[in-house]
C-alpha cells in the first residue's frame, strides 16, 4: 500500500496476492464463463475449463495473450483460491472429493468477496490519518479476518457487513476528493481521450473507463475504486499515486514497460514486449 501498512496486517496483505500453484484451479471450475468475455469457451459454473490439467494448471497459459483470452488474463481472485485450498479445506479439493465440490465452490466465491473487500480496506487504512476513521476501518478488517477463518462461512450473511464497508470507503473516497479534486467528476468515459491530461484527484470510482486513453496522464490520488478499465490505455503512464486500484483492473488494461504501478501491484506478463 502507499503508506506502509502496519505489521498487524502484513500476513493479510500477503494473503491477498494470488499463488496459483497453491490452488486447485478453482477459478477455472467455479466460475461461469463466456467466450465473448475473453474466455476459451462458454462454460457453466462448476464445470472445469477444457484447458485445466490434472495438476490444476492451464495447458494454454503461455498462449493466453496471443489467443486474446482477456477474461483469463484479467481475472484475479485476491488470493481466495489458495486460501480455500490450503486453509479452509486443508488440501481437500473438489476433484478428489466430488461430494463437497459445490460447497467448496460456494466457499471460494464468498472468500473472494471478502478478500476483495479486505484489499480495499487496507488501501483505505493507508489513506486516512484521523484516529476515528482508522479505528472504524481496523474493526472492519478484524471482522473480515474472523469471517474468512470460520468453518461456518457459508451461513454468514455478509450483506450488512458490506453495507458498513461501503459507507466507510465512501467516507475515505470523499475525503480524498475533497483534498485534491478539481470538481469535474463523472461516470461515463467510454473511449474518452485523456491523453497527457492532468487528472490528479479525479474521482473515477465506479466509472466506465473501457478503452479510455490515459496515456501519459498525471494520476496522483486519482480514485479508481470499482472502475471498469478494460482495454484502457495506460502506456507510458505513472499510476503509482492512484488509490483503490486493483490487480484485476491493471490486468484488464493495456500497459507497457514504461507504465509505473503502485508497489502492491504486479506487471502483467501479457505486457512483455510492449
Amino acid at each position: 500500500m502507499k503508506n506502509k501498512i502496519t505489521n498487524k496486517y502484513a500476513d493479510l496483505e500477503a494473503a491477498l496476492q494470488i499463488d496459483c500453484k497453491k490452488c486447485s484451479g478453482l477459478c477455472c471450475v467455479a466460475l461461469y464463463c463466456m467466450k465473448s468475455d475473453g474466455f476459451p469457451e462458454n462454460k457453466q459454473a462448476g464445470v472445469p475449463c477444457k484447458h485445466l490439467t490434472t495438476d490444476f494448471c492451464c495447458d494454454i497459459h503461455p498462449l493466453l495473450a496471443a489467443k486474446k483470452m482477456k477474461g483469463c488474463l484479467a481475472y484475479d481472485c485476491f488470493g481466495a483460491g489458495q486460501k480455500v485450498t490450503q486453509s479452509c479445506y486443508d488440501n481437500e479439493d473438489w476433484k478428489t472429493n466430488p461430494d463437497k465440490a459445490d460447497e467448496i465452490f460456494r466457499v471460494f466465491m464468498k472468500v473472494f468477496q471478502l478478500h476483495q473487500i479486505a484489499w480495499y480496506l487496507l488501501e483505505a487504512l493507508s489513506l486516512v490519518s484521523d484516529d476515528r476513521a482508522k479505528d472504524e476501518i481496523d474493526a472492519l478488517l478484524v471482522e473480515n479476518i474472523q469471517m474468512t477463518a470460520t468453518t461456518e462461512i457459508l451461513v454468514i450473511d455478509i450483506a450488512s457487513y458490506k453495507m458498513r464497508v461501503d459507507q466507510a470507503l465512501k467516507k475515505v473516497s470523499d475525503q480524498v476528493a475533497a483534498d485534491s479534486s478539481d470538481g469535474t467528476n463523472g461516470k461515463d468515459y467510454f473511449g474518452k481521450n485523456f491523453k497527457g491530461a492532468n487528472l490528479d484527484g479525479r474521482d473515477f470510482s465506479m466509472a466506465l473507463m473501457i478503452a479510455a486513453n490515459l496515456k501519459g496522464c498525471s494520476l496522483k490520488k486519482t480514485n479508481f475504486l470499482g472502475a471498469d478499465m478494460r482495454d484502457a490505455n495506460i502506456k507510458d503512464t505513472d499510476l503509482s499515486g492512484c488509490v483503490f486500484l486493483t490487480q484485476m483492473q491493471i490486468n484488464a488494461a493495456q500497459g507497457n514497460a514504461k507504465t509505473k504501478l503502485p508497489a502492491n501491484l504486479s506487471r502483467p506478463f501479457s505486457w512483455q514486449g510492449e
